[in-house]
């Protein structure tokens, strides 16, 4: 009777273990499920960063090469012109049926409540694409770049000059990084005739910077959920819109202020560029808007990584555009990276 009782004992004994040991295996196998889509949402944006970041330097060479002995206006508008028609079909179909539903591709419907912001985006936008395109034709490449990559000191230096924010350690080693390359470059300028103290088109791509730097601060509180503050809106839906609203824009332009003077002006060629330039760039912006659109994105982030566009710009203006003084640019650009690597230590 005491064997009996000693075997139901240990029987039981053995039971509980196994069962304790099964809820702790289920329990980490869940665990791990639970986890996985965190660990794939943080892997899928900071992948679209990167081939963003990609397709942008790609963008930024082909621009470079449409607007060579080109007029600007003229491009710019047949630039978002192909953007439109890359975007329009998507609009057509997500209000004529269902179906894009469900597919990443819907594009949002909305008032004017939401379509207000969008024309501001757009304004925002071109503004600096303006700015960007006339300074572009006008400075090599490696020039430009680097200019570009400092727009997430731009973003801080305003939050100090505005809002009165203190900058941390970090963050000030990657600001004066980023002045210490751009005095650099200023010299680098000079040896190629470009005096960057008295040079318009080095304030045009300056002020393009700023523009830009505005707009990726602005696209973070657009598709920002309600509850966090921001407008809520689709990353489809602003995307698509505000090429519509820019090309409605450059069309005003071309027709108003480069139409009437074209004969006294650069004459404009086509190039088949010009349509790579459209087709790069809307790529490189769905990519950036859809990671931005994923909860656990970081818009600091994302930033820092889109300028990291600049290199495969440099590369581009050193080996199809053969520009010069490359070994003291390269060494300005490294500059510029590395202060990007404090700010983002900085802002952790």
């Amino acid at each position: 009777m005491v064997l009996r009782q000693q075997v139901e004992q240990d029987w039981r004994t053995e039971q509980a273990q196994f069962l304790a040991t099964k809820d702790k295996r289920t329990s980490g196998s869940r665990l791990s499920r639970l986890s996985f889509p965190r660990d794939r949402g943080l892997f899928m944006w900071l992948l679209l960063a990167f081939m963003s970041a990609a397709f942008l330097g790609v963008y930024d060479s082909l621009k470079k090469k449409a607007l060579k002995d080109n007029a600007v206006i003229p491009i710019l508008f047949l630039n978002t012109l192909f953007s439109s028609l890359i975007f329009l079909p998507f609009i057509v179909l997500s209000a004529s049926g269902a179906m894009l539903d469900g597919t990443i591709f819907l594009v949002g419907s909305g008032g004017w409540e939401m379509h207000k912001y969008i024309v501001l985006k757009a304004v925002i936008v071109l503004s600096s694409w303006v700015l960007g395109y006339f300074g572009m034709k006008h400075l090599p490449l490696t020039i430009v770049g680097p200019i570009n990559a400092t727009r997430p000191v731009m973003v801080l230096v305003g939050a100090l000059v505005v809002f009165g924010e203190r900058l941390n350690v970090w963050q000030w080693i990657g600001v004066l990084l980023a002045v210490a390359s751009f005095f650099l470059l200023s010299r680098s300028g000079k040896k190629e005739g470009i005096d960057f103290k008295h040079d318009h088109w080095i304030y045009m791509v300056v002020g393009a910077a700023a523009l830009g730097a505005i707009s990726g601060l602005y696209d973070k509180y657009l598709m920002a959920p309600i509850d966090e503050g921001g407008v809520g809106l689709d990353r489809m839906m602003v995307q698509s819109w505000y090429n519509i609203y820019q090309c409605g824009m450059m069309l005003a332009m071309l027709m108003l202020l480069w139409w009437p003077k074209h004969k006294d002006t650069t004459p404009f060629h086509w190039d088949w560029s010009i349509i790579g330039v459209s087709i790069f760039l809307s790529t490189a912006d769905f990519m950036y808007f859809y990671s931005l659109s994923l909860p656990s994105a970081m818009i600091s982030i994302v930033s820092m990584i889109r300028r990291g566009s600049v290199v495969v710009s440099f590369l581009f203006g050193a080996m199809f555009f053969r520009e010069k003084n490359l070994k003291a640019k390269a060494f300005d650009l490294a500059l510029v990276l590395l202060g990007m690597i404090f700010l983002y230590i900085g802002s952790h």
